[in-house]
């Protein structure tokens, strides 16, 4: 069902107010974020649509110009960064409960930028020009402990890897810093002994179904809107209720060292892969010390990890390669 929102945004006032939290349309700024270039493109551009404007310094400061935004009635809250930026933004507009009324835009500034890039926009001037053009969808958000992610869940050897890279990393090698920290973890990496427990989902159709898997796990792929690995490979529509479920099952390090063996994993088959689409699941560690997750970026530490999909729960600004299941035929992926 189509659900795009065609509302153009409009300037909120001719000024830009770095401290200001009253304006209609805000923008949260992390300066530091990918190749720490971007800021004063960034506030021209806002500056010229007559958007507040708000410097991030350091961690939390998202979450709470979000929430304060929020509970001023800010119609749209822009954020300007890497995943875990826009995950703070969030998690400040759902701590406001503002997300029925908040719209959030992407300007995609940091390393990977997975969400900007599914959502259909690339640069800071396609943003922008999203914002300006008006197009909105009500995407589903996803919950691990109450804690608000956008993109997705992962626990295992790219969670670890996630947690291990530097800023520095990430600013000197981009996305390579993410696979040279992989393909380093690989060798000390200590297989997950998980229970999952699926609730309900699409696999049978049956919203009352419960299915367990116990096992020892190298990855859990827990996907609200993320491409991970190669083609048709746990691909999450944005807008069904439902996570991309994916546990890889532990596999010999032998078979994993390389960057393409690393990237060939999703390609070999299913033997050794469950997936799953649920709306909901629990991931339960069976070793006596909590497993580190990783959410849009941002590190978590649970012994036991409960996950809702709240479903078309956000309102979002798209360009025009947006596609909410970029695996359906005929559909570009954005």
């Amino acid at each position: 069902m189509e659900r795009d929102v065609d509302r153009v945004g409009q300037p909120s006032g001719d000024v830009e107010r770095e401290n200001g939290t009253d304006a209609d349309h805000v923008v949260i700024c992390n300066p530091v974020s990918g190749t720490e270039d971007h800021l004063e493109r960034v506030r021209t551009l806002a500056r010229e649509r007559g958007f507040s404007v708000r410097i991030t310094e350091g961690e939390g400061d998202g979450v709470r110009f979000a929430r304060e935004a929020g509970a001023a009635g800010a119609d749209l809250v822009v954020a300007s960064g890497g995943d875990g930026t826009i995950n703070e933004v969030v998690n400040g507009l759902a701590e406001a409960e503002s997300l029925e009324r908040t719209t959030l835009a992407v300007v995609p500034t940091g390393t990977g930028n997975n969400f900007g890039s599914n959502l259909g926009v690339d640069t800071i001037e396609e943003a922008f020009e999203a914002i300006d053009t008006g197009r909105r969808r009500r995407i589903d958000l996803g919950t691990a402990n109450g804690r608000a992610f956008v993109n997705s869940c992962v626990g295992g050897l790219t969670a670890e890897a996630s947690g291990a890279t530097t800023p520095d990393e990430k600013r000197r090698l981009g996305v390579l810093a993410y696979v040279g920290r992989t393909l380093e973890t690989i060798s000390s990496f200590d297989s997950l002994p998980i229970r999952a427990t699926l609730e309900g989902g699409a696999d049978d159709g049956d919203a009352s179904t419960r299915r367990t898997w116990t096992g020892e796990a190298m990855l859990v792929l827990v996907g609200n809107c993320r491409r991970f690995g190669g083609p048709r490979r746990a691909q999450a529509n944005v807008e069904d209720g439902l996570f991309e479920v994916t546990i890889v099952e532990d596999a010999p390090t032998t078979d994993l060292v390389g960057e393409a063996a690393l990237a060939g994993l999703f390609e070999r088959g299913e033997r050794h892969i469950v997936r799953h689409r649920v709306p909901s699941l629990a991931l339960e560690s069976l070793r006596s010390e909590p497993i580190e997750y990783s959410l849009d970026g941002e590190m978590l530490d649970a012994e036991t990890l409960e996950l809702e999909t709240a479903a078309n729960a956000l309102e979002v600004v798209v360009g025009d390669r947006y596609r909410p299941d970029p695996d359906a035929a005929g559909s570009r992926s954005g």
